[in-house]
């Protein structure tokens, strides 16, 4: 049985909605503002909680009061420029924080995620990202606490490490809305682009007004699993979080929390037999100079630091000088420990970051018996195929190794012998 999570989102979605909703569901106003003093700003702001009608409707607003600085807006009007800061300061603030891991991680790839978008529109890389919204106090402290609320509920991770969390469709909103980059047309360009790289479905409700802030996007298209319906689930409780705008329908974001017995809702929902996609961290940096025994060496740290693949292409360099093109590839909770060793053990001055998505197959490890020995076998099949009809069979390359050379026998031979076995067992 699994602990799940369902954002919905009739009027849209902004970070201070998504704490209100967590509030809502009792995770405590003390605990976010203990955990979030470890980001060292909290002479910035002060965090607060209070019920307020909606339509007639209660529910849970928080909001974040800057110290000398303007009210936080909130939901409408999170486009205010308080105090700018790029991506590396805030990942650096995050990771300096002692937070719970889960919650690093998600906070870490939110604001990932968020700086690819805005570098995209801007067309400049994620690290020269200029954060007049995200960069804001409010806006980090809507980020960070909403992953603090998520880790504290208990709400189950995924196989890449996010949470189990569901998302509804994205109404669009309309008009525009005054931001540090003079007036822009609503949806705002960086949730435009955040909704493209998670192939997001929307739909008009028909206000004009801005529903889904950058923050609230970047919240949602970074944690969420699958966007639509709701995963079959049994509803346990339902947490109401309002925004600022006063709209013809009630302004409040929906997160129900729930439990599924259905072992493949992490995987998808429905009927739908798409593979599962996740969000991968990608690390690039070209090297020139370095002695190519150090390759090696490299590739066992990376791999023990969490990369999920490492590998090198040859290229040419500048001054006509033979190089390699260094890519690994790792989830982004493992991103720092990657890119630390990468500066340690190689001569690089710098390391090109980005977010993707990547659809993977379902697998488990079986073990086979052969007349040499037994061989571990990977075996994938798409995700929510109840059936587990199989699409990748692979013997492990080391133990097939390790028993070729154990018996003077060729590896190709054990490969064969250990899918014989294999599809043997299958038949029966």
């Amino acid at each position: 049985m699994s602990k799940i999570a369902y954002l919905q989102c009739p009027t849209g979605i902004s970070g201070d909605m998504c704490l209100g909703a967590l509030v809502s569901l009792g995770v405590p106003l003390e605990y976010l503002i203990a955990k979030l003093n470890g980001l060292g700003i909290e002479q910035e702001y002060q965090l607060r909680g209070e019920f307020v009608h909606r339509q007639t409707q209660q529910a849970t607003k928080i909001n974040v009061d800057l110290v000398n600085h303007h009210h936080h807006h909130g939901h409408g009007h999170h486009h205010q420029h308080h105090h700018g800061r790029h991506l590396p300061e805030i990942e650096d603030m995050i990771v300096k924080a002692n937070l719970p891991a889960r919650a690093e991680a998600w906070s870490l790839a939110v604001f990932r995620q968020l700086a690819v978008a805005e570098g995209a529109v801007h067309g400049i890389a994620p690290e020269k990202v200029h954060f007049h919204e995200v960069g804001a106090v409010d806006a980090i402290v809507d980020i960070v606490g909403t992953c603090l609320g998520l880790d504290w509920l208990g709400i189950d991770s995924t196989e890449s490490g996010l949470p189990l969390l569901y998302c509804s469709a994205f109404p669009t909103g309309g008009g525009t809305v005054r931001a540090a980059h003079g007036q822009m047309a609503v949806p705002v360009p960086a949730v435009l682009k955040l909704w493209e790289m998670r192939s997001c479905p929307v739909y008009s409700n028909g206000i004009e007004r801005e529903l889904v802030t950058p923050t609230g996007a970047a919240i949602a298209t970074t944690l969420a699993t699958n966007f639509g319906p709701p995963p079959p689930m049994t509803i346990k409780q339902v947490g109401l979080g309002a925004g600022s705008l006063d709209l013809p329908i009630p302004n409040i974001l929906r997160l129900w929390l729930g439990e599924s017995t259905n072992s493949h809702t992490h995987h998808s929902h429905g009927t739908d037999t798409s593979p599962h996609l996740e969000t991968i961290s990608v690390l690039k940096t070209q090297i020139d100079d370095l002695n190519p025994q150090a390759i090696g060496y490299l590739f066992e740290a990376l791999f023990t630091a969490g990369a999920v693949d490492v590998f090198t292409q040859p290229i040419g360099m500048k001054k006509s000088r033979p190089g390699i093109l260094l890519t690994v590839i790792c989830h982004p909770e493992n991103l720092a420990s990657c890119e630390a060793v990468i500066f340690r053990e190689t001569s690089t001055l710098g390391i090109r970051r980005t977010t993707e998505q990547r659809s993977i197959l379902q697998r488990e490890i079986q073990t086979v018996a052969t007349q040499y020995g037994k061989v571990r076998v990977k075996v994938a099949w798409p995700n929510n195929n109840q059936e587990k009809i199989i699409t990748n069979v692979q013997p492990e390359y080391e133990d097939c190794a390790e028993l070729a050379r154990k018996y003077q026998v060729p590896w190709r031979e054990i490969q064969r012998l250990a899918l014989q076995s294999w599809y043997l067992e299958a038949a029966h």
